[in-house]
C-alpha cells in the first residue's frame, strides 16, 4: 500500500478512536458535577471510570481474537456502534448506579477501538514503517484527551446544556466515522470456522470484577482483615486459576498461554500492566484536585491539564517518527519509564498551594513518559510475533493495561476516600469543630464530593488541604508501579523492527504452502 492508501485507510480508524477517547475524557472535568448531582459518592466516582476499564478489560481480548477470525472492518464498525449506544443512555441517567452500567456498555466498544486499531495497523504497515503511524495514533489520543477536558469543562458550565450532552456530543463524529470507514478502510477478510472461548471470558471477567469489588469495599463497609476479605481475594484467586484450566484445554482461547512463551510478549504485558496502574490510576484523579483542592472550574481543570497532555502529543509523534528512520526503539521506553516513575514521584509532592507552573512541569513529564512507552510497547511485541498471532498479541498487551488500569483506579481511590477522610478530621479539629459537627460543615466525611462555593472560609481551606494532600499521596502510591514498568522494558531484548507488514507475511506463508503442496 502506498502511503496515499494507508492515510486513506487509517482515516476512519483514526476518527473513530479520537470519539472513543474524545467520549471518555470529556467526562473527566465533569465528573465531580456529575456525582454531585446524582447524589454519589467518592467510591462512585471511582466506579464510573473503572466499570469502564473492566469492560474494556475482559473485551479487548475476544475483539483481539474476533479480528483473527472475522471482517476486522466490521469488528471496528459493531465497536464503535456499541460506544455510541452507551454514550446515548449514559446521557439519560438518573443514578450513579445506571451511570455505571451505561459506562460497561461504553467500556465494550472503547476495548473494540483501541485494540483494532493496533490490529489493523500491523496488519497494513511493516513494524518498521509502523512507529510513524503509530505517532499518529498517538496524537490523535493527544488531541482527543486534551481537547475532551476542555470541551467538557465548557458543556459543564454552560447552563443552558449542562454534563450530560458530555454523552451526546460524539454522536455526528461517530456517523462520520462510521461513513469514512465504510469508504476507506478495505482488509482482506480471512474466516475460519472456530468456536469463541466465552467460558474464559466470564471466568476472567468474575474474578477481576470480584477483586475489585473487594478493594472497593475493604476498609469502608467491612475491614480488611474479615471473612469478606478471605471469601472475596480467595474467590477471585479460584475463578482465575479456573480461568487459566480452562485457557488450557479449549481449542480457540481467549488469551492464549502459549504466547507467554515469548520474552518479548510476557515483559510487555507486565510493563502495560504497571503503566496502567500509574496511568489510569493518577491521571483520572487529576480533574478532582484542580477542581476540589485548588477551587478551579471544570473548564480551568481541563486548561490546567495541557502540559502532561502535550507531553504526551509531542513525545508519541516524534518517538514513532524518529523510530521509523532509526529502526531503535528500546532507548525510548526505558526513558519513558524513568519520565513516568519521575512525573508520579514529584506530583507526590504537591499540596492545594504549590506553585501551578511546578505541577506543569511534573505533568509534563508525566505525559513525555505516556507517550514514549504506550504505543512503543504494542509494537515491540507486533515485531515478535507470528501473523496470524497478531490480534491476540495486540490485545493480551491492551488488556493488561486496562486490566491495571481498573486494578488501580479501583484501589487508589479506595485508598484516597482514606486519607481524605483522616486530613479532614485532623484540619477540624484544628479548627475546633465538634466530630459531630465536621461531617455536615465540610460536606460529608470524605466519601461525599463537597460543593466548595457553599462552605465556610476556614473548612473550605480544610477540604482544599485535605484534597490536595490526599491526591497527591495517590500519585506517590503510583509510582512504584511506574519503576516496575522500567524494570520491565530495561530486560526486553532490542530486536531489528521487521519491514513486512502482517498482510505480506501471511501471503507470503500462503504462497509457500501452496508450493509445497504442488511440489
Amino acid at each position: 500500500m502506498t502511503h496515499r492508501q494507508i492515510l486513506e485507510a487509517l482515516s476512519g480508524l483514526l476518527l473513530g478512536m479520537f470519539v472513543a477517547i474524545l467520549s471518555s475524557t470529556i467526562v473527566s472535568n465533569a465528573l465531580p458535577r456529575i456525582i454531585a448531582d446524582l447524589d454519589g459518592t467518592q467510591s462512585a466516582y471511582s466506579w464510573v471510570v473503572t466499570a469502564a476499564l473492566l469492560a474494556m478489560t475482559a473485551s479487548t481480548p475476544l475483539w483481539g481474537k474476533l479480528a483473527d477470525l472475522a471482517s476486522k472492518k466490521l469488528l471496528v464498525q459493531s465497536a464503535l456502534v456499541i460506544y455510541v449506544a452507551g454514550s446515548v443512555v449514559a446521557g439519560l441517567s438518573q443514578s450513579t448506579g445506571m451511570l455505571i452500567a451505561c459506562r460497561v456498555v461504553q467500556g465494550i466498544g472503547v476495548g473494540g477501538l483501541s485494540a483494532l486499531a493496533q490490529i489493523i495497523l500491523a496488519a497494513m504497515i511493516s513494524p518498521r514503517e509502523r512507529g510513524r503511524y503509530s505517532g499518529y495514533l498517538g496524537a490523535t489520543f493527544a488531541v482527543a484527551t486534551v481537547g475532551g477536558p476542555i470541551l467538557g469543562g465548557v458543556i459543564t458550565d454552560t447552563s443552558w446544556l449542562g454534563w450530560r450532552w458530555c454523552f451526546y456530543i460524539g454522536i455526528p463524529f461517530a456517523i462520520l466515522a462510521l461513513v469514512v470507514l465504510q469508504k476507506t478502510l478495505r482488509l482482506p477478510v480471512v474466516r475460519r470456522k472456530v468456536s469463541i472461548d466465552w467460558r474464559g471470558a466470564m471466568l476472567m471477567s468474575a474474578s477481576v470484577s470480584l477483586l475489585l469489588i473487594w478493594v472497593t469495599l475493604a476498609g469502608e463497609s467491612y475491614a480488611w482483615l474479615s471473612w469478606q476479605t478471605f471469601a472475596m481475594t480467595g474467590g477471585a484467586v479460584a475463578l482465575g486459576l479456573a480461568f487459566l484450566w480452562v485457557e488450557t484445554r479449549v481449542p480457540e482461547p481467549v488469551l492464549p498461554l502459549r504466547l507467554f512463551r515469548n520474552r518479548t510478549l510476557t515483559l510487555a504485558s507486565l510493563a502495560s500492566l504497571f503503566v496502567g496502574i500509574a496511568m489510569f490510576g493518577a491521571t483520572v484523579f487529576l480533574s478532582q484536585y484542580f477542581q476540589l483542592a485548588r477551587g478551579e472550574s471544570p473548564t480551568t481543570s481541563g486548561l490546567l491539564t495541557i502540559p502532561m497532555i502535550m507531553g504526551i502529543f509531542l513525545s508519541s509523534t516524534i518517538s514513532g517518527w524518529v523510530i521509523t528512520r532509526t529502526g531503535r526503539w528500546k532507548v525510548w521506553l526505558v526513558a519513558g519509564g524513568l519520565l513516568l516513575t519521575s512525573g508520579l514521584s514529584l506530583l507526590g509532592t504537591m499540596r492545594y498551594d504549590t506553585p501551578y507552573w511546578h505541577i506543569a512541569l511534573y505533568m509534563a513529564a508525566l505525559g513525555t513518559g505516556i507517550g514514549m512507552m504506550m504505543q512503543n510497547l504494542v509494537l515491540c511485541t507486533q515485531n515478535q510475533v507470528d501473523p496470524a498471532d497478531l490480534g491476540a498479541a495486540s490485545s493480551a498487551v491492551a488488556f493488561f493495561r486496562s486490566l491495571g488500569g481498573a486494578v488501580g483506579v479501583s484501589a487508589l481511590g479506595a485508598i484516597l476516600g482514606g486519607r481524605i477522610s483522616g486530613y479532614m478530621r485532623d484540619g477540624l479539629h484544628d479548627l475546633g469543630i465538634p466530630p459531630a459537627r465536621a461531617a455536615g460543615e465540610a460536606g460529608g466525611d470524605g466519601s461525599a464530593i463537597p460543593n466548595l462555593a457553599e462552605l465556610p472560609v476556614p473548612v473550605r481551606t480544610v477540604v482544599e488541604s485535605s484534597y490536595g494532600h490526599g491526591l497527591a499521596d495517590i500519585f506517590l502510591y503510583a509510582a512504584p508501579a511506574a519503576l516496575l514498568a522500567f524494570v520491565m522494558v530495561a530486560c526486553i531484548k532490542e530486536v531489528a523492527l521487521r519491514t513486512r507488514s502482517g498482510l505480506q507475511q501471511t501471503a507470503t506463508a500462503e504462497r509457500r504452502v501452496k508450493e509445497l503442496t504442488r511440489g
